[in-house]
């Protein structure tokens, strides 16, 4: 649902291949026309991490509930004027709330990787690092005064609203 851009190297803008449904945050690989698409089976190789969210059913902005839009005529994608996704790239910091569940336990500097689209430790489908573990799962502050997270309000997400922090390896 969400990324959270901490510090990066390289923001790049890539044209995104059409029916795709990519939230930000999820790792991203290229297709044959050099055109982004979800990390999966069928494109296992890792380009960079989605900055922006294609959609045609909900928001992924962090923070903001599902069914919020910046823009009614976009409908949920943040691609849609350009046709282009910031991915980034080639280092930085960021904390996500995608990750499958088995890098809750995990320890910090533990090696990240693609799977399905989001960070994991299984390495089956890319042996690719993606990034390295910096801040294991937890609340994230919001930087709205509240009561959950050091005198802030925690940021929703997924994963239970718990985010991790990485150093981006790709």
């Amino acid at each position: 649902m969400a990324l959270v851009e901490k510090f990066h190297v390289v923001a790049a803008e890539r044209d995104v291949a059409s029916g795709q449904t990519i939230k930000e945050g999820q790792v991203v690989s290229l297709n044959t026309s050099a055109e982004v698409v979800l990390q999966g089976d069928s494109y296992r190789t890792p380009y960079g991490i989605a900055g922006d969210t294609k959609s045609t059913s909900a928001s992924a902005m962090p923070g903001v509930a599902a069914g919020w839009q910046n823009r009614v005529s976009d409908y949920f994608d943040e691609t849609k004027a350009s046709g282009k996704m910031t991915v980034y790239h080639s280092g930085g910091e960021f904390a996500t709330d995608q990750f499958a569940t088995n890098v809750a336990s995990s320890t910090i500097m533990d090696p990240l990787y693609a799977y399905d689209g989001v960070l994991d430790t299984n390495s089956g489908q890319s042996s690719i690092v993606v990034g390295y573990l910096t801040q294991a799962a937890a609340a994230y502050p919001s930087g709205v005064p509240g009561v959950d997270v050091n005198g802030d309000q925690a940021l929703s997400g997924d994963n239970s609203n718990t985010y991790i922090e990485y150093k981006l390896a790709i």
